[in-house]
């Protein structure tokens, strides 16, 4: 089984590139004008939205700088302990919120200090990878089409990033208790 998904692994976007190069071709479209026509397009945006993460990044370092991330955590740790998340993991669970190279950084340090088999390593784990950069995809997404109004996106991911952790912490708890 595991040589099956290593050789799926291997050719999964390969195949996929392929069958959509080859079904462009039979649909007679140009496929490099149209391929760079959008990597135009993708640069244009990408500038378009740089004062949006540079406003959102500087958010960031102020907020940890200012020891709110800490204040935060002493603040919502005696709660999420009863659910079963550490408070080791709380400054990278509300980081992910914001920022996926910032809390990979925390998982990182959080696995050199108490290995990739402990608990704490394991809900991190888990947690990293089913929660959402919600900040910044709202500010990348939004920003690069001009939405001003993000009405209840931003409330629906955050809670959205909630239950990803407590599912992750809860999971782990279950399956290696």
């Amino acid at each position: 089984m595991t040589a099956v998904l290593e050789t799926i692994s291997i050719w999964a976007i390969p195949v996929v590139v392929a069958a959509v190069c080859l079904y462009a071709i039979c649909k007679k479209v140009p496929v490099y004008s149209v391929f760079t026509e959008g990597a135009k397009e993708g640069f244009s945006t990408a500038v378009m939205i740089i004062p949006y993460l540079t406003a959102m990044l500087c958010a960031i370092g102020m907020f940890r700088a200012s020891g709110g991330m800490d204040w935060l955590c002493s603040i919502l740790d005696p709660i999420t302990s009863l659910i079963g998340i550490p408070g080791d993991v709380l400054p990278m669970g509300i980081m992910r919120s914001f920022s996926g190279g910032g809390a990979e950084g925390m998982l990182v340090d959080l696995l050199e200090t108490f290995g990739t088999q402990s608990q704490i390593g394991r809900i991190a784990s888990v947690a990293l990878g089913s929660t959402e950069t919600t900040f910044y995809v709202v500010a990348v997404y939004f920003g690069s089409v001009g939405v001003s109004n993000t009405r209840h996106a931003i409330a629906a991911g955050l809670l959205g990033d909630l239950a990803s952790l407590i599912a992750s912490a809860v999971i782990v708890n279950i399956m290696w208790f």
